[in-house]
């Protein structure tokens, strides 16, 4: 086992959180970690209490991504295991949270795309070295970089290997929000608090089809039974008499 501490899963509630917990490291990723986070994932997938997981970490940096040195290792294609880790991010059935205080390189950069939201610092930095490590990065990451950043800034990322900093971050939309250092906990804690609130079956049926979408992958048929189900559903009922009565809703996914 590598320097410092494996991933920690906690659930509470509607919310989990998995912390990365090797600061010296950067927070980098071994073949060790990849497999239990696979583990945490569809723990908190299969886990129907669950609306939000955010994803953060210990110490300056947020993560440095895979560690390089065990690429080949194991006769395990790593490549694959952290694309598996990602893709399982972005189909989880909660809504997903980066919090990012510091920097995150690598693969990192891929599970933060992986999350619905990113909320960063202005220590916050993003560095892919892969063509200089002569890295083909992984199918799934490149379709991710492409969708949600664009054609060219993937290519400034990745080919070029362009260093960005929190405020270029944020103009190219790899952070929704960023705030100072020590208001980025108050900001997570009140998105979560925010989608911890909503109606789970428009909010988790929103983002599934929205992520479906965005890849030219709608399935029509289930999209309209997600539609019928919320329409039948006591939530809305809720939600039309608490708008009339002014009061915050009280969901419980019926």
């Amino acid at each position: 086992m590598s320097a410092g501490q494996a991933p920690e899963l906690a659930v509470d509630g509607r919310v989990a959180t998995i912390t990365l917990r090797r600061p010296a490291q950067a927070n980098r990723l071994e073949l060790e970690d990849l497999r239990l986070l696979r583990e945490q994932l569809a723990r908190v997938d299969g886990d129907p209490r669950v609306l939000v997981l955010r994803l953060a970490s210990t110490g300056r940096h947020f993560c440095s991504g895979f560690n390089i040195a065990s690429v080949g290792a194991e006769g395990v294609d790593a490549g694959a295991l952290f694309a598996a880790v990602a893709d399982a991010v972005e189909a989880l059935r909660p809504v997903t949270i980066a919090a990012i205080q510091g920097g995150i390189y690598g693969g990192a950069t891929d599970l933060a795309l992986a999350c619905d939201f990113r909320i960063g610092t202005p220590a916050c930095e993003m560095f892919v070295p892969a063509a200089r490590l002569g890295l083909l990065f992984y199918r799934s990451g490149l379709e991710r970089y492409i969708s949600r950043l664009g054609l060219g800034v993937a290519k400034r990322l990745l080919l070029q290997a362009d260093k960005f900093g929190a405020q270029e971050m944020l103009d190219c939309g790899f952070l929704d929000r960023l705030v100072p250092a020590d208001a980025l906990q108050a900001q997570v804690e009140e998105l979560t608090t925010t989608l911890a609130g909503m109606a789970p079956l428009a909010l988790l049926g929103m983002k599934k089809h929205m992520n479906r979408i965005a890849r030219g992958a709608l399935d029509a048929a289930e999209f309209a039974r997600d539609v019928a189900q919320a329409d039948a559903s006591d939530d809305l009922r809720e939600g039309q008499l608490a708008w009339q009565e002014k009061r915050t809703p009280r969901f419980d996914g019926r």
